[in-house]
């Protein structure tokens, strides 16, 4: 068996906190951190490729791409903060280098930058430090580290001068610094005042010039470090010309007002682009005047399903960026959305907004996930009031709608029409239309965490707490309420057959319930485990449970079969494949884990990074091609389910995948009439532009014989000026001939002579030159003399030096030999000196000796003393490491104990979260509360008359129960009766399974014998070939009586005797009686077999016809209950006709004696 693996396919959503979060790798690829890792999203090809964080690391905090679009810096924090730097013209995103911030202390780097020709790489550590470290990071070498800020203020940006390597600036709150890098050191070049300035964002607009954007709405421009003015936004926010200039102005102190954050900048060729405010971007174009002219301004626009109180238009814009052919700028927002913009069009008098980049994300945690059968739909509810329906296979959403209330779980029916989502107030059915979401029913269960629908899809069971509710899809009735459990419901699931339901809770708790009868059917308790997840097996045969004890669990028959044994992280959502073959789970930390199926003794997983949160769900389609997992970070990711070989998973049902949607009738009206309308207008608009054609071809008929004259006469005038042009030429090309022939003969005598003149020059020229050699001979002749002199007074003046050298010589030798008589001298008196010391050292080491011997015989005594102390102390020593083990074991239990508080802290927690949220809820109505007090009092006094009627019928009730409890202990009884008869049974198929090995022994005797049988059968053949041969002999002596007789006599004497023929016959009746009473006896066991399998169809025939006609009557059932709804839904359709026609008349008659009125006081 090939083993199963998971391959990163397409994820939904976005990483929010994370500096410059988006950036352009191509004209069609962009790149974002989503999840724990990043993603490389093709927009034209609608694929995704994936570049994995580190398993370690605790989340990423900034991304940087290179100039030339080569490689992506990611810096994460973890034990020790890094910045990864990859490979993306790879295909698999290689890592390159991994940077640290070698003996400094940093926790992360909040920023990251490339220098422009991609060699040098800057990262800023976090508070307190606020450390700037240069690299080269081909080489991962630091260059360079200075402080950029106290631990007040913080800082939010670095970056490189885009046109040179040396020039940095750093922005920050009361930060703004430029640095240069030389010698071996960061040196501040230029740093204006800006304590009290809060500078979100900054961007470099040439070498000298760079402009800083604040959260006051001021946009700073500062030229070589000095702060130069300020780009006035204020003005053109109230005003929409396009054509405006806006021009730099000097700052004055009281020119500071409040104004739109701006939170992004980003230059550009033609000039730059900034946020300002929530929800829109502004372009800024360079003028020849050294200024800014405001061009355009691009908005998010509103979202027609938002329901919320702060709309998609309101979301704050964290970054921009622009395609490397400036065609399409794209930003990120901090509710987790990526919108884009194509600069290329241009729509004059629209106003201009962006489009979703891909698609809309979920941006809070996602708590509810599913998939249906019958389309390939996955259905998702999340914390940010949305539930979205996404298409796996086209990678689209589908459809979604946001409500006033976070959605906690969801469920889609089989068939992909229907849609559960629970609320914190209530559980809603809705329809899934064509383009909306729209309720069927509400039911009053309050927090619903976990739903389901059955794999039939006539019922459902939803969560309330520690109870778990059933209800019918048709009649909406609560058919069973299974509790049972003391703390939280985390999970359920139906089986295959929908006839049991698996849950597990928070209180160490997995039932089994049938929910026909609503009873338990098996249980496991584990009061040290709060289960998160479980599933039914592949089979269906056992369960598979995970919770805070860190462990996946394979429960059967209230038994756990297996454990795969702990790790450090907790596993949290749990899916296992249809095919059985492979278990995923999803753990705290966000990764995901493929574990073989029969689950391994072992540590034996493959481990996937996935999430940056913790997995809340997970689920594996119906055709095992994908799995699909959610998380607190907000990320939808879909895996490919995939062999070894990258071989999908081969189903073993087949599924069909169906097209049909749901409408409305009075959508699907409205919409005919629109189109009907529509067809109208059509019509008329065809008319009038026939019409129009019409009309103009006239008056362009009328135009073009007009034209046509003018050109006409134009033609005539042109072909006259072209004749006399023609005459013009022709005399111009006279004159030019003659004038030409006068110019070559003026020049040919010209150049006779220059000839002459420069003749007579050369022979000049030449006489000078023949001078000129004569003196440089002479000259060489001068210089050869000098030389030969200078030789000779050389070899003269280094004869004398010389000889003054050897006399000095010959002094310095006689120096030496007296140096030397004196040094053996000193050497004799030394060695003198050296034999006297020793001897003087050698008396005093005696005496030192002798001192030392008494100082070790006392040393020795007191060791001895030691010694006897030691064994005290060892003693003591074990007597304490005995207490200190068993401290240390009773510090692991408390260990144990406290991991398993922190679950449920985390749990009580989240549930605290809930409640604060549902008192939120609460305050916001006890107004309206407030109001109905007074009619809810009025119907306290009614329900307090029930009361009374209550009471008397919970002592009924209670009398009931007690029947109850009597027929349950006849039951009890009657289960014990029926243990002892599986006794008395496994005793009688102890004594059969004996009597089965003695008939098994006497049928290997029984095979002896008649091997014995066959050789004396052989034996005779042999005897009777034999006799054949004798009797041929015999037969020869027929025509002579005596020899035949003779031979006939030896012949019965060797071949006949009496004993053996008496034994013959006495064997063969024993082996026929044996054979007779073993057939006897296998054909009772046949006839008994034969009775027991005509029983056996018989009642399974029996049982057959019973579920078909329960089929038939659920159906007649279901049928009736249609009928009923229609003719419900008509009635209420003519009451409400009727309330409208009483409406009406009622205010038709307050209308009348109003009018009545004042006739009767005039």
């Amino acid at each position: 068996m090939s083993t199963i693996v998971a391959q990163s396919h397409f994820i939904f959503g976005l990483r929010t906190g994370v500096s410059n979060n988006l950036c352009f790798f191509d004209e069609h690829t962009v790149v974002f951190p989503s999840g724990n890792s990043c993603v490389c999203y093709n927009a034209a090809q609608r694929c995704q490729k994936f570049i994995p964080g580190s398993e370690k690391s605790r989340g990423m905090r900034a991304l940087a791409i290179s100039a030339n679009r080569r490689y992506l810096a990611v810096s994460e924090c973890g034990e020790r903060a890094t910045v990864t730097v990859f490979d993306l013209q790879h295909e698999q995103g290689r890592k390159r280098k991994v940077l640290t911030a070698a003996d400094a202390l940093a926790r992360d780097f909040v920023c990251v930058a490339f220098s422009p020709d991609s060699k040098y790489l800057v990262g800023q550590t976090g508070g307190p430090e606020w450390m700037l470290i240069l690299w080269l990071w081909e080489k991962q070498k630091v260059l360079a580290t200075v402080k950029t800020s106290d631990p007040n203020n913080s800082v939010t940006q670095v970056s490189f001068s885009p046109y040179s390597n040396t020039h940095l600036c750093v922005s920050g709150r009361g930060v703004f610094k430029l640095l240069r890098y030389s010698e071996g050191s960061l040196k501040q070049s230029g740093g204006p005042k800006v304590e009290s300035v809060d500078i979100l964002c900054h961007t470099w607009a040439s070498g000298e010039r760079a402009i800083a954007g604040t959260d006051k709405g001021r946009l700073l421009v500062f030229e070589s470090g000095d702060l130069r003015g300020e780009i006035n936004v204020a003005s053109t926010a109230a005003q929409h010309h396009s054509d405006r200039q806006v021009h730099l102005k000097k700052i004055r102190g009281n020119d500071v007002g409040e104004g739109p954050r701006i939170t992004a900048i980003l230059s550009y060729s033609k000039g730059f682009a900034c946020s300002l405010g929530p929800g829109a971007v502004c372009l800024f174009e360079k003028t020849e005047e050294d200024g800014y002219r405001r061009s355009r301004e691009i908005r998010i626009p509103p979202d027609p399903r938002s329901n919320e109180l702060t709309p998609a238009e309101c979301q704050e814009i964290d970054t921009m960026c622009i395609s490397p052919a400036e065609e399409t700028l794209a930003i990120s927002t901090d509710r987790g959305q990526l919108y884009s913009f194509s600069l290329s069009s241009v729509e004059i008098h629209k106003k201009e907004h962006f489009e979703f980049l891909l698609q809309s994300f979920h941006f809070k945690s996602i708590t509810g996930l599913s998939v249906c059968i019958r389309k390939p739909l996955v259905a998702t509810s999340s914390l940010d009031h949305s539930v979205r329906i996404w298409n796996y296979e086209t990678k689209l959403l589908e459809l979604y709608k946001e409500f006033q209330e976070e959605a906690h779980s969801v469920a889609l029916h089989p068939s992909g029409l229907f849609i559960l989502v629970g609320f914190s107030d209530k559980l809603r059915l809705m329809n899934l239309l064509i383009d909306d979401i729209r309720t069927i029913k509400e039911f009053t269960v309050r927090s619903c965490r976990e739903c389901a629908f059955s794999h039939g899809g006539h019922v459902f069971a939803a969560v309330n707490a520690n109870v778990i509710h059933i209800y019918s899809v048709t009649s909406f009735e609560n058919m069973l309420n299974l509790k049972g459990h003391n703390g939280k419901v985390r999970g359920i699931e139906w089986s295959l057959d929908d006839t049991r339901l698996v849950s597990c809770g928070m209180d160490g708790a997995v039932y089994e319930w049938n929910t026909h009868t609503g009873k338990r059917e098996s249980e496991s308790v584990l009061k040290s485990c709060s289960y998160t997840d479980v599933a039914f097996s592949s089979d269906c045969k056992t369960i598979l449970a995970v919770g805070s004890d860190l462990t996946l669990k394979e429960i059967q028959d209230c038994q756990v079969l297996k454990e795969v044994p702990a790790d450090e992280v907790a596993h949290t959502a749990l899916a296992v494949s249809h095919s059985g073959r492979v278990v995923f789970t999803g753990t705290s930390s966000g990764t995901i884990r493929a574990i073989k199926y029969p689950l391994p003794l072992q540590k034996e997983w493959i481990m996937y990074q996935a999430h940056c949160g913790p997995v809340t769900k997970m689920v594996i389609t119906f055709d095992d091609q994908f799995l699909l997992t959610v998380s607190e970070d907000g990320c939808l990711l879909m895996w490919k389910v995939i062999d070894k070989e990258g071989r999908g998973l081969k189903s073993n049902r087949q599924i069909v995948h169906t097209e049909e949607i749901l409408v409305t009738k009075s959508d699907l009206e409205e919409k005919t009439q629109n189109m009907l309308e529509l067809k109208m207008r059509l019509e008329e608009l065809q008319m009038e532009n026939e019409y129009q054609l019409r009309l103009k071809d006239m008056n362009y008929n009328e135009k073009m014989k007009e034209l046509s004259d003018k050109f006409t006469q134009q033609i005539e005038s042109l072909k006259t000026m072209q004749q006399a042009m023609k005459t013009e030429m022709e005399k111009q090309e006279q004159e030019h001939q003659e004038s030409s022939t006068e110019a070559t003969v003026k020049h040919s005598l010209e150049l006779k002579d220059l000839e002459l003149s420069y003749s007579q020059k050369l022979i000049v020229e030449h006489k000078r030159y023949q001078d000129l050699q004569h003196e440089y001979q002479s000259m060489q002749g001068d210089s050869q003399k000098l030389l030969k002199a200078a030789e000779e007074s050389k070899v003269q003046s280094l004869e004398e030096l010389t000889q003054l050298f050897e006399a000095k010589l010959q002094e310095k030798t006689q120096l030496l030999v007296q140096y030397e008589e004196d040094a053996q001298q000193q050497v004799r008196e030394f060695k003198e000196f050296t034999r006297q010391v020793e001897e003087d050292e050698g008396r005093l080491i005696h005496d030192i000796q002798i001192n030392y011997e008494k100082k070790l015989h006392a040393e020795r005594e007191t060791n001895a003393n030691l010694k006897g102390d030691s064994s005290l102390m060892t003693q003591k020593l074990y007597s304490l490491q005995r207490q200190i083990d068993d401290r240390c074991a009773d510090i692991n239990q408390l260990k144990q104990e406290r991991l398993r508080l922190l679950g449920l802290i985390r749990s009580l927690e989240s549930d605290v979260e809930d409640l604060k949220q549902q008192i939120s809820g609460h305050e916001s109505t006890n107004q309206d509360k407030d109001q109905t007090i007074c009619s809810l009092k009025k119907k306290n006094q009614e329900l307090e008359k029930l009361k009374f009627i209550l009471d008397f019928q919970l002592s009924e009730l209670n009398n009931k129960t007690e029947t109850q409890q009597d027929d349950i202990n006849e039951k009890r009884e009657q289960i014990h009766q029926l243990e002892e008869e599986l006794v008395q049974i496994d005793k009688s198929n102890t004594q059969l399974k004996l009597s089965i090995s003695d008939l098994g022994l006497k049928l290997r005797t029984k095979d002896k014998e008649i091997h014995k049988e066959m050789l004396i059968a052989k034996d005779l053949e042999t005897h009777l070939q034999r006799l054949k041969s004798d009797l041929h002999d015999c037969v020869s002596f027929i025509q002579e009586p005596r020899k035949l007789q003779e031979s006939v006599r030896t012949i019965y004497a060797s071949y006949v005797s009496q004993a053996d023929v008496v034994k013959k016959s006495s064997v063969d009746e024993d082996i026929q009686k044996a054979f007779g009473r073993q057939r006897d006896y296998q054909e009772k066991i046949v006839n008994g077999l034969k009775t027991r399998l005509a029983k056996s169809a018989a009642e399974h025939e029996k049982v057959y016809v019973r579920m078909m006609k329960e089929k038939e009557t659920l159906f007649t059932k279901i049928n009736e209950l249609r009928k009923e709804l229609h003719l419900a839904r008509a009635e209420v359709k003519d009451h409400m006709a009727q309330l409208a026609d009483l409406k009406r008349s009622q205010i038709a008659g307050r209308a009348s004696k109003k009018g009545a009125e004042p006739e009767g006081d005039n």
